[in-house]
């Protein structure tokens, strides 16, 4: 090192543990349903969307509800509406057949929101991701019979620009059940369906006695073979 230079050599600092994250605000609409809407997600999880019939925010999970009662900039989101719908009606002719229509089929599943235990209450969630435009309705079946009381279909936005959607069915599981989630892309009338049946499933009691059992075996199986283990060292060693 040269006489006058100073090492500036990097010391480790709270920077350095920084993460990147990514907040989607997504105002969108189309010619089909629904016409517009709006989602707003951090790192690809749904935190909100704006239901525009009642020009209130909704919470995807009910410990955002705080939040989503408290909003600042209803203004500037009637005026992305606006803006939105314009583009669609003025300029969306004038574009007709010039740009490549895109689509993705939707691609649906289904699994439990908590772990699978019969007569106790639980939740189904059917995630359908690969969902371009945001143009579907989501219905349920439980032994081909219509299940009414989903909740709302939450659509979001991710990045490479197309929405993922969840939809949330409560119910107590029983042996048996056969659920069924049915999408249907409304542009072009494609269907997809995941089905669900129960796997694997104990009861809780049983479950506990199960567990208990298994343990009490490892803990005999571990003494036998100790004793075994002792015997054989101890034996005298023969010419």
């Amino acid at each position: 090192m040269k006489k006058g230079e100073i090492s500036l050599a990097p010391t480790p600092g709270w920077r350095d543990e920084l993460q990147n994250h990514t907040f989607l605000h997504t105002m969108y609409c189309q010619n089909g349903s629904p016409s517009v809407g709006l989602s707003e997600a951090y790192n690809e999880d749904q935190l909100f969307f704006f239901d525009f019939s009642q020009n209130i925010r909704v919470p995807r999970l009910p410990e955002f509800a705080d939040w989503a009662h408290k909003p600042r900039d209803t203004s500037n989101i009637f005026f992305d509406k606006a803006f939105c719908r314009a583009i669609i009606e003025e300029i969306g002719p004038e574009l007709d057949g010039q740009i490549p229509v895109s689509r993705g089929l939707p691609i649906a599943e289904v699994f439990t929101l908590k772990p699978l235990e019969f007569g106790k209450p639980n939740t189904l969630v059917c995630f359908i991701s690969n969902l371009f435009p945001p143009t579907l309705t989501v219905n349920w079946q439980h032994d081909s019979a219509p299940v009414e009381g989903a909740s709302p279909t939450f659509v979001s936005a991710v990045d490479g620009l197309t929405f993922q959607a969840f939809s949330y069915l409560n119910f107590t599981p029983a042996p048996g059940d056969i659920f069924s989630c049915i999408v249907t892309h409304e542009l072009d009338s494609y269907t997809a369906i995941a089905f669900w049946v129960p796997q694997n499933a104990l009861p809780s009691d049983l479950l506990e006695n199960v567990l208990c059992g298994v343990a009490f075996g490892l803990g005999v199986l571990g003494i036998i073979v100790g004793l075994v283990l002792i015997i054989y060292f101890r034996k005298p060693c023969s010419d």
